[in-house]
C-alpha cells in the first residue's frame, strides 16, 4: 500500500486524501450516532416515565389503564418526541465529533502536502543568497509525484548553478594564470631593457613579439569562446559538401603531422559505398566554421598523439546528421575526465597541453560552434594510452 501511494501522482493522492476525509467524518458519525443514541433515547424515557408517576409498571406509562386509547395515542406522541429529541441530540453530537477527526486529518494530510513546499521555498531563498550547495531532501512518500519531481528538478539546477559557480571561479583563476606568463616574461625583458641588463637584439625583439602574440591569441580565443556561447557568431549556413571541409582541414594541417612523424589516414565512403546518392550528402553547416572546428580537432590529436602514431579522418551518414570523426592512438583520456574535456581551460595534462601552447579552450569553442550549426560534439575513450574519437554532427542539407 505505501508503495502505491509512494508512486502515485499528487492529483491521485489530493483525491484519496480527500476521499479519506469524508470517509472519516462519516465513520465517525455513524460510530458516534450508534453509541450515543441508545442513551439518549432511554434518558429521555426514563424521565418520561418519572413524570407519570413512579407507581406504574414498567409499561404502565406506555399502555395507559387499558380502558380507552387516547393514552396509547399520548404516548405514541412522547415516544415520537423523545426519538426525535435523542436523535438530533445525537446527530449534533456526532456531526461535532466527525468535524473534529476530518479537521484534524485535513490538517495532517495539508502539512504532509505543504511541507515539500515550504522547503523548496525555503532552499529557493537560500539559493538566491548564494548558497549554491543548498539541497532538497526527497521523502519517499513522494518520489514519483509532481512535488518529488519538483525536488528533483529543483536539485538538478541546484547542482547546475553549483558547477556554473565553480567553473566561473576556476575561468578567473585560469584566465589570470594563463595571463600571468607571458606578462611576466614581457615585464622582465622590458625592465631588463630599460636598466641596460638586456642588450636589444633580434632574439629579444622576437622573444617580447612571441609573448605579445600568446597575450593576443588567448584574449581572441576567450572573445570568441564568448560569442560562440552567447550565439552571437555570425554563422552563414548553406548546403556544403563534407569531402570539401575534410580537405581543407587536412590540407592545411598534413605537413605538421608529416613533420612529426605521425600517420593522418582519410576513409570517406566514395561513390556507391555511401547511403543516397552515393557518398556522404550534403550538409547544412557555415564551411569555414566546420573547417574551424575539423582543424581543432585534428590540432588536438597532433598534440596528444606520440611521434609514429595514427591519426584517422572518417564520415558516415547518421539518420539526418553526417558525423565526422577524428581517431588517434595517443595518450587517451582516463573515464572520470570525459564529461570535462569540453569545459574552458580543462586540461588532463596541464604541463603538457601548457608546453604546447594551447589555450584550453579550443574544445569549447568547437563545442559551441557545432551546436550552433545545429550538430553535437562528443568525445569517446577506452582510458588513458588508448586514445580517443571525437566525433561531431551536421545536419543533412534538405
Amino acid at each position: 500500500m505505501f508503495h502505491r501511494w509512494a508512486g502515485a501522482k499528487l492529483a491521485t493522492k489530493l483525491f484519496l486524501s480527500y476521499l479519506l476525509i469524508v470517509l472519516v467524518g462519516v465513520a465517525t458519525l455513524f460510530v458516534a450516532v450508534t453509541l450515543i443514541a441508545p442513551d439518549f433515547f432511554g434518558s429521555y424515557m426514563y424521565g418520561m416515565m418519572q413524570g407519570q408517576g413512579g407507581g406504574m409498571g414498567p409499561m404502565g406509562g406506555m399502555m395507559g389503564n387499558g380502558n380507552g386509547s387516547a393514552p396509547l395515542t399520548t404516548t405514541g406522541d412522547a415516544l415520537d418526541a423523545a426519538f426525535r429529541a435523542s436523535l438530533m441530540r445525537a446527530l449534533l453530537l456526532a456531526a461535532a465529533l466527525a468535524t473534529l477527526a476530518a479537521i484534524g486529518l485535513s490538517a495532517f494530510v495539508s502539512h504532509q502536502i505543504a511541507q515539500p513546499v515550504r522547503r523548496l521555498a525555503t532552499a529557493t531563498h537560500r539559493i538566491g543568497a548564494g548558497h549554491y550547495a543548498e539541497r532538497v531532501t526527497v521523502p519517499p512518500a513522494d518520489r514519483g509525484d509532481e512535488l518529488g519531481e519538483m525536488a528533483d528538478s529543483f536539485n538538478e539546477m541546484a547542482a547546475s548553478l553549483e558547477r556554473t559557480e565553480r567553473h566561473r571561479l576556476e575561468l578567473v583563476g585560469d584566465v589570470a594564470h594563463e595571463l600571468r606568463t607571458p606578462i611576466a616574461t614581457l615585464e622582465g625583458y622590458l625592465e631588463g631593457l630599460l636598466d641596460g641588463v638586456v642588450t636589444p637584439s633580434a632574439e629579444t625583439w622576437a622573444m617580447l613579439h612571441t609573448e605579445a602574440g600568446r597575450l593576443r591569441r588567448l584574449v581572441d580565443d576567450l572573445q570568441e569562446l564568448s560569442r560562440a556561447e552567447a550565439r552571437q557568431i555570425p554563422l552563414t549556413l548553406k548546403p556544403v559538401v563534407p569531402e570539401t571541409i575534410v580537405e581543407a582541414a587536412v590540407g592545411r594541417l598534413g605537413p605538421q603531422f608529416e613533420e612529426k612523424g605521425l600517420t593522418l589516414a582519410v576513409k570517406l565512403p566514395g561513390p556507391g559505398q555511401g547511403p543516397g546518392r552515393g557518398g556522404l550528402p550534403r550538409v547544412r553547416a557555415d564551411a569555414d566554421r566546420a573547417v574551424q572546428v575539423l582543424s581543432n580537432l585534428l590540432t588536438n590529436a597532433l598534440r596528444y598523439t606520440p611521434a609514429g602514431g595514427r591519426v584517422e579522418v572518417s564520415g558516415a551518414r547518421q539518420g539526418n546528421y553526417v558525423a565526422l570523426r577524428v581517431s588517434d592512438s595517443g595518450i587517451g583520456i582516463a573515464p572520470e575526465a570525459l564529461p570535462q574535456v569540453f569545459e574552458r581551460f580543462y586540461r588532463a595534462d596541464k604541463s603538457r597541453s601548457r608546453a604546447l601552447g594551447g589555450s584550453g579552450i579550443g574544445l569549447t569553442i568547437a563545442k559551441a560552434l557545432v551546436e550552433a550549426m545545429g550538430g553535437a560534439l562528443t568525445v569517446q575513450s577506452p582510458g588513458l594510452n588508448q586514445g580517443s574519437t571525437f566525433t561531431f554532427t551536421l545536419p543533412v542539407a534538405r
